[in-house]
């Protein structure tokens, strides 16, 4: 389709194309022109026309009449003028590379945005595809082809002032910056760092809007973890999310160690020592005003201090356990070992497979006001109010078993140990289950049963094991497929689904969603995690097995006996649901094998 250049997309021009193509029938075209017209006319001065039409909150004329939304729009405009429809993926454009095409003021001006550059090329986001007198410029500055693409304009607005922004606080940070200041940061000077302080200061605007950035950014991608990774000359910015790591950006190493020092300062952290581990936390708040925790981990390397954030929703402890990913049997059988008097209940599973989610939600539930809920933690992942939280400081020989030994004389009802690490932790909890007390706390084990094993590994009488313990929950996270996405398509072969149910015998679904991947998922086809649960209850027959001479075979094939689904077979239910697929239940379960 040919239009002159520099010749504006209109309303009118846009709504005959809608028309053209049954869109927008006849006889309501004149009703929501002008009524789309009205919204162009009152809103901002920059509104582009196709903002103004998704606001107007149109339907297409044409079966399953499917609401006109700004994506949509932009992605059918582009096939009208045939330009390429591009979803800008911030986690995947070089913001300094961005700024080094065009100064801030000249993309506002043309509603335009560099989205990738090449050696030869450079790709420009437009939302104006007939308006390019800027296009024969940019091409003879750069000396490269430019390639047009047409891109959301709400997106393409909302980049040009956080891009070029960033950009231009990173270069002035590195201006600013000391000449010898990521010399200093190699592995031969790690111990020299703290005594010739010449490099950007902590406090200085630059740097406050980088680390307010970063922060913002991370919150607004869903991110569990923020990494700050220090190398020789750059430094590498990642993101955790649903379990996957992605690198954000690159950094000067001298920018990277004065965002380190502003976080350290934030979390009050000792700045000036950089050669042994620190931890530290941060509550912040995210732009639309909801309070969020960071806990921060400091460690030396040869290259400097890497930093590691995790980021702690608060409303996670608000909600169900189905919402968790319990099924309603085991959430229920759940609550009955949660509501009993004493005994030592155990959540088991590796780092980040979601125990201390459980945890919190579930002693979110138990803190009524009648109830005097303490915590042992080490740190304490999330401040909550409902909870007496104490701190393990080791620094002050103040343990795990120091702290259940005070908390003991606290006249508490629900006791959460943060983790079970050795003899004296152990012995700690089970003489406060002993003495009518509920005790909450997690264990690195790959499974329930093993629970057991690793408690005798310690040195804990069996006996004692067998008056304590009433429960195990062996957990583990999968991301879940993308619900805007997902198809139903997929194939299993025979042995792999008897593979995963072994001799659970479970019919194969008739229907497997598999992973397609949109721009809702960032293209990977899965967003968000839920959980895979494994919940032993402890019955009788089971505890006669618990001996000096246990064997984890008898164990396993008890607790299933007591109606405990493993966790792969939990994920077999999960697959049937079709909230996930057998690659990511083989992924997280492989070791069980």
């Amino acid at each position: 389709m040919t239009k002159p250049a520099d010749h504006h997309l209109s309303m009118q021009q846009i709504f005959t194309w809608l028309m053209e193509d049954g869109i927008v029938s006849k006889e309501n075209a004149k009703v929501e022109f002008n009524n789309a017209r009205a919204i162009h006319k009152n809103g901002p001065a920059a509104m582009h026309p196709l903002t103004a039409l998704a606001q107007a909150k149109l339907h297409s004329a044409i079966t399953p009449h499917h609401l006109l939304s700004l994506d949509w729009l932009t992605e059918w405009t582009a096939k009208k003028v045939n330009l390429p429809f591009y979803r800008i993926d911030p986690l995947k454009i070089d913001f300094g590379k961005v700024a080094d095409v065009m100064s801030s003021t000249y993309a506002t001006r043309f509603n335009i945005l560099p989205v990738e550059t090449t050696a030869t090329t450079i790709v420009v986001a437009t939302t104006d595809p007939f308006h390019t007198e800027w296009l024969a410029e940019i091409a003879r500055l750069t000396r490269k082809e430019i390639k047009l693409v047409l891109a959301n304009p709400l997106e393409i607005s909302q980049y040009i002032s956080q891009f070029f922004s960033l950009a231009k606080s990173i270069k002035d940070a590195k201006r600013a910056s000391s000449k010898d200041a990521a010399l200093r940061n190699n592995f031969e000077q790690l111990v020299e760092l703290g005594k010739a302080n010449k490099q950007l200061d902590a406090n200085d605007q630059h740097i406050i809007n980088i680390v307010d950035w970063l922060w913002q950014f991370a919150f607004d991608q869903r991110a569990s973890d923020i990494h700050l990774e220090p190398k020789r000359d750059i430094a590498t910015i990642r993101f955790r999310i649903d379990g996957v790591l992605h690198q954000v950006y690159q950094v000067p190493a001298s920018v990277m160690i004065a965002m380190t020092a502003r976080i350290k300062l934030l979390g009050r952290m000792d700045v000036i020592e950089k050669r042994r581990p620190q931890d530290g936390r941060i509550k912040t708040r995210t732009a639309d005003g909801q309070e969020v925790e960071l806990r921060l981990s400091t460690l030396p390397t040869a290259f400097g201090e890497k930093v590691v954030m995790r980021i702690f929703d608060p409303e996670v402890v608000v909600k169900t356990l189905p919402e968790l990913g319990f099924p309603v049997s085991d959430a229920t059988r759940w609550d009955h070992l949660t509501s009993k008097p004493h005994g030592i209940i155990l959540v088991t599973g590796p780092t980040g497979s979601g125990k201390t989610t459980t945890l919190y939600t579930t002693l979110k539930a138990l803190a009524t006001p009648e109830v005097n809920v303490c915590t042992v933690e080490d740190p304490i992942e999330m401040v909550e109010a409902s909870f007496n939280q104490m701190q393990v400081q080791l620094n002050i020989d103040l343990t795990f078993a120091d702290g259940v030994r005070a908390l003991m004389r606290q006249d508490p009802d629900i006791i959460m140990v943060g983790e079970i690490r050795d003899l004296a932790t152990a012995e700690m909890a089970i003489q406060a289950a002993l003495t009518g007390h509920l005790v909450l706390s997690t264990l690195h084990t790959n499974d329930a049963p093993s629970a057991i094993m690793r408690l005798l590994e310690l040195g804990v009488p069996y006996y004692l094991l067998e008056a304590t313990i009433i429960g195990i929950l062996a957990q583990r996270l999968v991301r879940t497929l993308c619900v805007h996405c997902k198809s139903a398509d997929g194939e299993m072969l025979d042995e792999v689904w008897s593979s995963l149910t072994e001799e659970w015998n479970i019919p194969k679904p008739k229907t497997i969603y598999r992973p397609v991947g949109c721009p809702e998922c960032r293209q990977t086809g899965y967003k968000g995690r839920t959980g895979l649960y494994e919940l032993l209850t402890v019955t009788q027959p089971f505890s006669k097995l618990i001996t000096k001479e246990s064997d984890i075979h008898a164990l396993r094939k008890q607790s299933i006996k007591d109606d405990m689904k493993p966790l792969r077979i939990a994920g077999a239910y999960k697959i049937i649901e079709g909230m996930t697929t057998a690659d990511e239940v083989f992924k997280v379960t492989s070791s069980l094998v």
